[in-house]
C-alpha cells in the first residue's frame, strides 16, 4: 500500500523523452459529480494535455471507464483515449466509431429488477458496461455489490467491480491493466516508462502493469493503493502536469 501522506509535485520523476503518461479522468482529471454528465476538464486543461502530448511526442494516454464516445466528447481528439476501461482505444486525431456495442436487454431487466430494491440508486449504460451509482444512499453499498456480484457470476464473460460509490458491471476483458499493456507494445510507446494516474479501483490494474513494465502509479486521494506516490486531489495532478509543461517552456 502506498504511503498515506502526500507527494511534492517535483519529486515524482518524469522524462518526456522516456515516459509514457496514462491519466484516469473522472476523480483524476476532473472532480467526482452526481451527475457524470456534469463532469468537464478545467478551464485551460485541453491546452495543458495538448502541449504535454507535444512534448511527450503524443506517448499521453486517457483511460476511462467512460465510453470512449462520451470521453472523446469531453478531451481533445489530437490524444490517445481509450474508453470502456480500455475496451475501445482511438488513437490521436481519430474519431471513435458511431456505432456502440450495447449490454443485454435481459441483463439491463436483471440490474433494473435488483435496483429497483433500493432508495436512490440510478443505472449509467455505458455501452456494454453498466455502471450502478449509489452515492446517495452510501449504507446500501454491501448489499448492492452482493446482489449484482451474484448476477455477473450468471452473465457468461461479465463480472463485478466495486469503486467509489458505483458498482460496474463489465466485461472480464475490460481492465485498463490489460489496455495499458496493449498500448505499451506500439511503437508510439516502445521504450518509454509508464506511469498511471488514477484515483479508483480500476486504476489500480493500471497501476500494476505499469509497475511490471518498470513503471509506477500515481494515487489522487486517500485510500489503499499499491501507487508509489499519491497527490490529494485534481487540483494537485494539473498542478502536477502544469510543473512538466512550464519546465519545458
Amino acid at each position: 500500500m502506498a504511503n498515506e501522506s502526500y507527494t511534492f509535485v517535483r519529486a515524482v520523476p518524469v522524462s518526456v523523452c522516456e515516459t509514457a503518461i496514462f491519466l484516469d479522468f473522472d476523480g483524476t482529471l476532473a472532480p467526482i459529480q452526481d451527475d457524470p454528465a456534469t463532469v468537464a476538464l478545467p478551464k485551460s486543461g485541453d491546452a495543458t494535455l495538448l502541449s504535454l502530448n507535444r512534448l511527450l511526442n503524443e506517448a499521453l494516454v486517457l483511460i476511462s471507464g467512460r465510453d470512449v464516445r462520451d470521453l472523446s466528447s469531453r478531451t481533445p481528439t489530437a490524444l490517445w483515449r481509450a474508453g470502456g476501461h480500455g475496451l475501445e482505444t482511438c488513437q490521436p486525431g481519430v474519431n471513435p466509431d458511431e456505432d456502440q456495442a450495447a449490454i443485454a436487454p435481459e441483463v439491463l431487466q436483471q440490474v433494473a429488477d435488483i435496483t429497483g430494491e433500493f432508495d436512490a440508486v440510478w443505472v449509467e449504460e455505458k455501452g456494454p458496461v453498466l455502471a450502478i451509482h449509489y452515492r446517495q444512499n452510501p449504507s446500501i453499498g454491501t448489499r448492492l455489490y452482493s446482489e449484482i456480484q451474484s448476477l455477473a457470476e450468471q452473465i457468461p464473460d461479465y463480472k463485478s467491480q466495486h469503486g467509489k460509490m458505483v458498482i460496474e458491471l463489465k466485461p472480464q476483458h475490460a481492465n485498463k491493466g490489460v489496455a495499458l499493456e496493449t498500448l505499451m507494445q506500439l511503437p508510439t510507446f516502445a521504450g518509454r516508462t509508464p506511469i498511471m494516474v488514477g484515483d479508483d479501483t480500476t486504476d489500480e490494474d493500471a497501476m500494476r502493469a505499469a509497475k511490471a513494465l518498470g513503471g509506477f502509479g500515481i494515487k489522487v486521494g486517500p485510500g489503499p493503493s499499491l501507487a508509489d506516490f499519491r497527490f490529494e486531489n485534481t487540483d494537485t495532478v494539473w498542478d502536477w502536469l502544469r510543473s512538466i509543461v512550464n519546465e519545458h517552456a
